[in-house]
Parts: C-alpha cells; sequence; structure tokens
C-alpha cells in the first residue's frame, strides 16, 4: 500500500476559535492537578512547564497534524485505550481532530482497542466498558468512524486457568508470565489480523516520554522516518513522527502527547470537554488519592512496563508490595468497602517464599537445580514448581466465595460482577482431570459447597467419565498416605482411560512411560538424582575422571537399588 509523503506547514494552524470551543466553558480550575501530579514526578524535571496560551498551540498543530497524517492515507488506525488519563487525552485529541474534517473525509476506520484481563480493577472495568458504549452510542450520532472493541485473553491464558488450573506461582518480576498473556497476545492478536486484512496499521498510543526512561529509550531505538516530518518555525533538523513496533510488522507507532508533562495532560483534561460525552471529572476523582498515578497501558511489546503502583491496573497483580489504589479506595470510600474480599485474596497470593505451597518439581515433572543465596550461603536446591493439588482447590475455593460475597454485599450497579466465568472454570476442570489427571473431578463439588448450586459445565461430554471420586477415595486408602504413590496410580490410570477411547493406542507406552519418570521416585529421591545428574555434568565439563568414576562407578550397587521402576521394568520382570 502506497502511502503519501506529507509535510506539515507550521503556519498552517486550526482556527484557535475551534479549539477554544471544545473548552468547557464551566469547565473549574482543580488545584489539585497541580498538587497531585507534580509530586514525584520525574518528568517534571527535564521539561519546562508550557501555560495555558503555550498548550493551546500545542493542541493546534497536534490537531492539524491528526488530520494531516490521517487523509495521507487509507490505513486503518487502532488507538490504545486503558481508561486512564494518557490513552483519554489521546483519543480526546484524534477524536476532535476527526470531527473537526468535513464528513467526506471521515472514510478510515479508527478502531479503539482496550485488553481486559478478566481481573482488572472491577470500578475501573466497569467505567471502561461503559466508557467503551458510549463511545459506539457518540461516534454514530458525530458521525465518526470509530469502532470500539474489547479485547479478552484466551480462556487457556487467563489468569484463574494459570493460576488455579496449571497450578502457575503470583507473577514476580523473574517470572511475569501475565503480561504476555493477558496483555500483550490479546491486542497484538487483533493488530495482526488488521494487518492481515489492511496490509499495515498505525497504532496510536498514549505513551509519554517522561513515563519511563526505558520506554523513552524504546521510543529513540524503533523511530522511522517514513511517513512524514515534523517542522518547527525555529528548526528544519527533521523529527520522526512514527515508530516501528518491535513485534508486530507492518505496524507503526503514532504517540502525539509524547512530549507532555503530566500536569499538562490533567489540564488538558480538566478544560476541554470529553467528546464522547463521558465525565473527565470522574476520571480525575479516580485517580485522586492514589499514591502514584501511573496507570496500565495498552502493552503491544515487553519494553513496555506493565504496571506500577496502579490505579489502573488488575487486582491480583502482585508485580508491586502492596495494591495501594486498591486500598485507598477502601479506606477512603464507604461504598468501595465490599471490594476488601478481593484485597484480602490478593494479599494472600503476595507472599514472597511459597515454596511450602508449590511441588519440588517443574510443571513437566522433572526436578531443576538453582543455586540460592540465603543470607549469604550458597546452596543448591530444586527450583519450586507449580502449586500443589491442595492449593490449587484453595484458591478456587477462595475465588468462590469472594465472589459469591460481594455479588451479595456490592452496590446495586456492582452486583452481577464475575471474577471467574464459566468458561475459565470449565477449562481448570478439563486441565485437573485430562493434564493432571485428577479423576476425583473435585470442582464441582467445590463450587456446589461454596455457591449451594450446581456446576453446569459448557464443555460437551464433560461429565462423562470411567472414573470419578469413589475411585479415587479408594486408591487413597490403597496408597495409605503416601502422595508419590497415589500420583503414579492416579497416573496410569488415567492414562489407560484416555487411551481406551482410541480406536488405535499408538503411543500408549510412551504416555506410561512419563508417568514413571515423573512420579515414580518420592522427594527426597528425586532430589537426590538431580544432585547425582548436576554432580556427574559438573564433572564431565571440567574433565574431572575420578569424580566420574566415582559417580558411575563407585555407586553402581547403590544405583541398581535406587533404580525408579519403569513401565519397562515392569513389563519385562526377570523373575527369579
Amino acid at each position: 500500500m502506497q502511502r503519501k509523503q506529507i509535510i506539515l506547514n507550521p503556519r498552517r494552524r486550526v482556527s484557535p476559535a475551534r479549539v477554544a470551543n471544545s473548552i468547557r466553558p464551566d469547565a473549574p480550575v482543580f488545584p489539585e492537578v497541580g498538587r497531585m501530579t507534580i509530586a514525584n514526578q520525574p518528568d517534571q524535571k527535564n521539561q519546562p512547564a508550557r501555560n495555558v496560551t503555550e498548550l493551546i498551540e500545542e493542541i493546534e498543530l497536534l490537531t492539524a497534524e491528526i488530520q494531516e497524517l490521517y487523509c495521507s492515507d487509507a490505513i486503518p488506525w487502532c488507538i490504545g485505550y486503558s481508561g486512564g488519563k494518557d490513552s483519554t487525552a489521546t483519543l480526546q485529541l484524534v477524536w476532535n481532530a476527526i470531527a473537526s474534517l468535513p464528513i467526506e473525509k471521515r472514510t478510515k476506520t479508527i478502531y479503539v482497542i482496550t485488553t481486559d484481563t478478566l481481573v482488572e480493577n472491577p470500578v475501573v472495568s466497569a467505567w471502561v466498558r461503559k466508557s467503551l458504549e458510549q463511545m459506539k452510542v457518540a461516534a454514530k450520532e458525530q458521525k465518526i468512524p470509530i469502532d470500539p472493541r474489547l479485547l479478552p485473553p484466551s480462556v487457556k491464558d487467563t489468569f484463574w486457568v494459570s493460576i488455579i488450573g496449571k497450578g502457575y506461582p503470583a507473577p514476580r518480576h523473574r517470572f511475569r508470565w501475565c503480561t504476555e498473556r493477558l496483555k500483550i497476545a490479546p491486542s497484538n492478536r487483533f493488530v495482526r489480523d488488521v494487518v492481515r486484512t489492511e496490509g499495515e496499521v498505525i497504532l496510536v498510543l498514549g505513551t509519554r516520554k517522561a513515563e519511563s526512561t526505558r520506554r523513552a529509550a524504546s521510543m529513540k531505538k524503533h523511530r522511522v522516518g517514513v511517513l512524514q516530518d515534523r517542522l518547527s518555525s525555529d528548526s528544519i533538523a527533521p523529527s520522526s513522527l512514527l515508530y516501528n513496533s518491535s513485534s508486530l510488522p507492518n505496524a507503526l507507532i503514532y504517540s502525539p502527547i509524547q512530549d507532555w508533562r503530566t500536569d499538562e495532560v490533567w489540564l488538558y483534561l480538566m478544560q476541554w470537554q470529553n467528546p464522547w460525552g463521558y465525565s473527565n471529572k470522574d476520571l480525575f476523582t479516580m485517580y485522586r488519592g492514589a499514591t502514584a498515578d501511573n496507570e496500565c497501558p495498552l502493552v503491544v511489546d515487553t519494553s513496555t512496563p506493565s504496571c506500577g503502583d496502579s490505579r489502573f491496573g488488575c487486582w491480583v497483580c502482585t508485580m508491586v508490595s502492596k495494591d495501594k489504589s486498591m486500598e485507598a479506595m477502601i479506606q477512603n470510600d464507604e461504598e468501595k468497602e465490599w471490594m476488601q474480599p478481593l484485597l484480602n485474596i490478593r494479599n494472600d497470593l503476595d507472599v514472597q517464599d511459597d515454596r511450602d505451597k508449590r511441588d519440588f518439581r517443574r510443571i513437566w515433572g522433572e526436578v531443576q537445580l538453582f543455586e540460592r543465596n540465603h543470607n549469604g550461603e550458597l546452596s543448591v536446591e530444586p527450583i519450586p514448581g507449580p502449586y500443589t493439588k491442595y492449593w490449587r482447590e484453595h484458591w478456587l475455593r477462595r475465588v468462590l466465595e469472594a465472589q459469591t460475597q460481594v455479588r451479595r454485599t456490592a452496590p446495586e450497579n456492582m452486583r452481577d460482577i464475575t471474577l471467574i466465568t464459566t468458561e475459565e472454570l470449565s477449562e481448570i476442570r478439563r486441565i485437573w482431570l485430562e493434564e493432571k489427571h485428577e479423576f476425583d473431578d473435585s470442582l464441582p463439588r467445590i463450587y456446589a459447597e461454596v455457591t449451594g448450586e450446581s456446576f453446569i459445565d459448557i464443555r460437551p461430554g464433560a461429565d462423562y467419565s470411567l472414573l470419578g471420586s469413589d475411585e479415587w477415595n479408594v486408591l487413597e486408602e490403597i496408597c495409605d498416605g503416601d502422595a508419590m504413590h497415589l500420583e503414579l496410580m492416579a497416573k496410569l490410570l488415567d492414562t489407560e482411560r484416555q487411551f481406551r477411547k482410541m480406536a488405535r493406542r499408538v503411543g500408549i507406552y510412551d504416555a506410561l512411560e512419563k508417568c514413571f519418570k515423573s512420579s515414580s521416585r518420592s522427594q527426597n529421591e528425586a532430589i537426590k538424582n538431580a544432585h547425582f545428574k548436576r554432580d556427574l555434568k559438573d564433572a564431565v565439563v571440567k574433565g574431572d575422571v575420578d569424580k566420574v568414576k566415582q559417580l558411575t562407578l563407585g555407586d553402581v550397587a547403590d544405583e541398581e537399588n535406587e533404580k525408579p521402576m519403569s513401565w519397562g521394568s515392569i513389563k519385562f520382570n526377570k523373575k527369579d
């Protein structure tokens, strides 16, 4: 798709009257804006403040820039909208600029995309959803080609399916699995679909250089000058307007407010009327009282921080030490005390040392060691794996209890709140039954105990099984408290059950062998074997022949005695 090269004329300005007309005539001046945004803001140190007149001139130039960029080609736009201050200001700028164009020039679709992690702060989530609904109505009435889209993650990737179903530990900086699955993947999937259809796309984001040095460096790194140059009256040096996306081919990023200060964002929102009929004053009220006003933006790659001490983020977020925003909401507003069960779950998830809740093996069933520095002492220990069966069932019960409670105590407009969806529950049940071989099928029982209702699984044939809770109870009695023996027997029985439904049982021996490899050793034996493999590998790498002989020959007898069961040893067992 060919793109026209255009050059903005610095002398061409939008009529000051047109810009001034979008200012709310009754807009109050909020001194709190200055007090709230100036404190502890890194962008206040390096950027000179602009007065209102200069800001109006900046908005005039940005309006002309947006209009010319929009009219230059047929490439669709995607505006990232999180409901926060920066994305709202960006969308408001674009909306007002397009609304000033003649109707015949409003030909290019503008998608407003919002990622819904399904664990957003409920107050903010409700705000964003209603905002998107209002956008649809306003865009249709004003004849503006804006198409709002709410983008959830795939069911298999949701937070609770990952935590409760697969047993993933709560996200940490070294294992931040949530950002990719909940934020990046849904937005990227939509953008790629647009690129697949249209060839190219321009992402309009509310990222600002002032927000973080890392983000500023990323914006500078991906800068390209393929569309147009920004010209100013006092300089002829070109400044690129668009940036390459680091992860999305044929996607360019446009950040119109990249040079704005935080207080300028608030000044614009407070003094310029929201074009889709929503209240920026209410937005300011949501921010007020927070210790930090960084929001969770639309994330398109890992160079963008997913959150911070955020008001606009997930209520389960363990990437910060405390959810100060939700705490402030509960403490400062009696009408929001109903969110206390959510905060309790988040705080219980946020445990630095949760090894007692997790398996000693990784999720694929293998012991993996690492060097741990604890109080200056080095030790080689197993890397903790997923949450155990007990704790996965515990978190399921906690979430269902919280959902039941908040539906009783929340305000009338929040009574339909859903913390975990039926689709998620069905997928969790499938994982427990088919992947973890837990054929006691505890999810329907827990659901009924907590909610008082029967769980109706939407998955076809989900309730058909040859094994159930009765067989599991018998197996528990036989194993007499030996957790590893119970796990092995359950895996073997369920593997046989799964292959029984197949016309050809190709691969059954390999599947059974995997069961033995992961579950035939006790915890101590499995950890000891992992140390043995690690020591042997180190000896081989160092060329320590004596150590290799000691490990491989000296303990042959012991190794034979400690050799775990396998499918081959059982099938071809030599009898005396």
